[in-house]
């Protein structure tokens, strides 16, 4: 969903931040590198499934990465894919609510909210899932090219030149924030992330990808390799080499992704939002809307002329 579609504006911020935001980028570098110390050329002794709905394929069975040794881990997107020797990779998508916990080999393991057990060597590798709704997904696959076709095909903007990367944001006419968190487009990605990236590059959440000028775009560019890296930096030296425990995406020192209300780091007015279903936008009105508040349109009929105009309204 995005920005042009109805939103849901009655819910207050505490509602919209209960929901588990999506691992992103940073967060599943983080986990593929805090993997690869603890699982490469170790042997999965046993995968263990606790929900019958997890795993989404049939063929081979999960048996037959019993006892074969970890070869690869690697980020796809926001999946995690682990290569298991004889050409089988394990293929996780986290969703919203899908974290990992890593445990040494005697501790007690979570019970209701774990979906599968992965059994090494030197430990055991949990997947856990808050809620009631059941998103993550699981598939074991033969050969590699049957785990890059459940890629959704996005380019990484770390390892993309600026010409690929323009061509992809102008390919289509979305706003911003669509492009920037369609896995079609841009990969690895979503709610969160985005609102960093258009903060730093003083670009509009709606604006039109067909309308960027070329100064736009380049720093549209220049701003998600930045936030991506610094974030995942920040994330590294946060976890300082244990397994990461508190994967969110509202971290207090975000520019303005889950800050509504609060100042904008840059100049001080309020952060500005929309929400919309189970996601937001948030947005320096100043920073990046030359002042104009984004109309949220079930509230802008609901109001109608008392809807505020601009910042200067709000002071």
């Amino acid at each position: 969903m995005h920005p042009g579609q109805r939103a849901f504006p009655i819910r207050d911020m505490k509602a919209a931040n209960s929901q588990k935001p999506m691992p992103e980028l940073p967060d599943i570098v983080v986990y593929v590198e805090n993997l690869e110390t603890r699982i490469m050329r170790r042997t999965l002794q046993q995968v263990r499934l606790l929900n019958p709905f997890l795993l989404r394929t049939a063929m081979p069975p999960i048996s037959a990465v019993h006892g074969k040794k970890v070869m690869g881990v690697q980020r796809m997107g926001k999946r995690i894919v682990i290569e298991i020797e004889g050409q089988l990779f394990l293929v996780l998508h986290l969703m919203i609510a899908g974290r990992l916990r890593w445990f040494d080999s005697k501790a007690k393991l979570p019970g209701r909210i774990a979906l599968a057990v992965f059994e090494f060597e030197n430990g055991t590798l949990v997947l856990t899932e808050a809620g009631t709704k059941r998103r993550a997904s699981l598939h074991l696959v033969e050969g590699e090219s049957s785990a890059r076709a459940l890629h959704a095909g996005g380019i990484d903007v770390l390892e993309s030149d600026l010409e690929t990367f323009a061509q992809r944001i102008r390919a289509q006419s979305h706003t911003l924030k669509r492009a920037l968190t369609d896995p079609h487009i841009l990969s690895g990605i979503g709610n969160a992330y985005s609102d960093e990236i258009l903060h730093r590059a003083q670009l509009s959440p709606v604006a039109l990808t067909g309308k960027l000028g070329d100064e736009e775009l380049k720093r549209l560019y220049d701003s998600a390799r930045a936030t991506l890296l610094d974030w995942t930096d920040r994330l590294r030296t946060s976890a300082a080499g244990n397994f990461p425990e508190k994967v969110t995406a509202f971290r207090e020192d975000m520019a303005v992704h889950g800050r509504f209300g609060k100042p904008c780091p840059a100049c001080g007015m309020p952060v500005q939002r929309i929400v919309y279903a189970e996601n937001e936008t948030n947005y320096c009105a100043r920073c990046q809307t030359g002042g104009k508040l984004l109309a949220d349109r079930a509230l802008s009929r609901l109001l109608k002329k008392s809807w505020p105009r601009s910042i200067d309204d709000l002071e």
